[in-house]
């Protein structure tokens, strides 16, 4: 039997409040300091209704999703700031491994893609074990 590969879709928050992770598995998500937000952002620099998240289908028919972030709400109203993702104003973007999502001051996500093999019973697999998520902001003194 060969092994399987899965996907998680994660999303790490910070904001005013700390960092927050979200493991995305719905259809749609609301982003935004709007208590009935989805994914709320704690920030008077983000808009109520921020960006949306859609999840939809590769087109390579392998039963995999990606997430497409939208600037605004679900019905197309632009948020006041709008998104900088990896450092460029974007409308739309298909999310890819690491991107880095700013919405406002102190205020950004990093997405990840994480991917698991499966590996039938009685054979064993240390990599479906071996997920680290690294905090790009955070640095460390390593003394020698």
């Amino acid at each position: 039997m060969a092994a399987e590969n899965h996907e998680s879709h994660l999303l790490i928050v910070e904001d005013d409040r700390g960092r927050k992770e979200f493991v995305l598995e719905r259809s749609i998500y609301s982003i935004g300091r709007d208590r009935e937000c989805d994914i709320r952002l704690i920030s008077q620099f983000v808009s109520r209704r921020h960006a949306t998240l859609l999840k939809l289908p590769r087109k390579d028919n392998s039963n995999k999703h990606y997430y497409r972030i939208i600037d605004g709400d679900a019905k197309g109203k632009p948020s006041s700031n709008g998104l900088m993702i990896n450092g460029r104003k974007m409308q739309v973007h298909d999310l890819k491994n690491e991107d880095e999502i700013i919405f406002g001051p102190q205020v950004r996500a990093i997405y990840y893609l994480l991917q698991h093999d499966t590996t039938p019973p009685g054979q064993t697999d240390a990599s479906e074990y071996d997920i680290t998520l690294i905090n790009p902001g955070m640095t460390e003194d390593i003394e020698d």
